[in-house]
């Protein structure tokens, strides 16, 4: 199992009470989001932000990264790739807390594409369940009828957020309702947003609806509406 690691932004407070971790999407890397953390500094000042490359070199796309390969022909690539990549990750997850003291309590997983469905897949099958998951143009993958890795059943689950472009080309708006739906069936309350006019992408409207989130969920938000 490869270990993985990514760019990184410091707690502006210089003490870090919460670890925020991206995810990217297919054929892209850590750099893809950690310019998010620099933005959300002011939203969440406690948190470091860390943004690790996935495991894999992209066919796609040489100089990026890939969770797991996409071929769009195999109905089942999805949940297979998220199967075997979430050992890698878990690790990642393990170490980072491990490092700063934390529990998972502590952390919150941001995903982009393939990097939300990686986040929501190893997010609800950790031991003890994540702060917050938040989602941006992905997909809660669901595997076949006899699959074992069930999710946690979590006397707390974590918040979930999905925001979704309005005309996601990639993946179809459609994703946003199925996975939500799929979630509340698995005992797990979704909020979501949607972007109008926005194809495979984050928006600005976006990126503060999910800082908003994160810091209601670490429990800063009435700090933040003093300000």
């Amino acid at each position: 199992m490869a270990a993985i690691d990514g760019p990184r932004v410091q707690a502006r407070s210089g003490k870090p009470k919460q670890l925020v971790v991206f995810l990217h999407g297919y054929g892209a890397d850590g750099a893809d989001l950690i310019e998010i953390g620099r933005q959300w500094r002011a939203f969440l000042p406690d948190a470091d932000f860390v943004a690790p490359h996935a495991p894999e070199r992209c066919a796609a796309s040489p100089t990026g990264r890939q969770w797991f390969p996409l071929t769009m022909r195999d109905p089942e690539e999805r949940w297979r790739g998220c199967v075997a990549a979430r050992p890698t990750l878990d690790a990642f997850l393990d170490d980072e807390l491990a490092k700063r003291g934390f529990d998972d309590r502590a952390l919150a997983l941001v995903g982009f594409s393939q990097g939300t469905m990686m986040a929501l897949h190893t997010g609800l099958r950790r031991e003890r369940a994540p702060r917050a998951i938040l989602g941006y143009s992905g997909v809660y993958v669901l595997g076949p009828a006899q699959a074992d890795e069930a999710p946690m059943a979590y006397e707390k689950p974590p918040a979930v957020l999905l925001a979704h472009g309005e005309e996601d080309e990639m993946i179809p708006v459609e994703a946003l309702l199925m996975s939500a739906n799929a979630l509340a069936d698995s005992g797990v309350p979704t909020q979501w947003h949607l972007s109008a006019r926005l194809g495979h992408g984050i928006d600005e409207t976006g990126l503060i609806h999910g800082a908003l989130f994160l810091a209601q969920s670490f429990g800063v938000a009435v700090e933040l509406r003093r300000r």
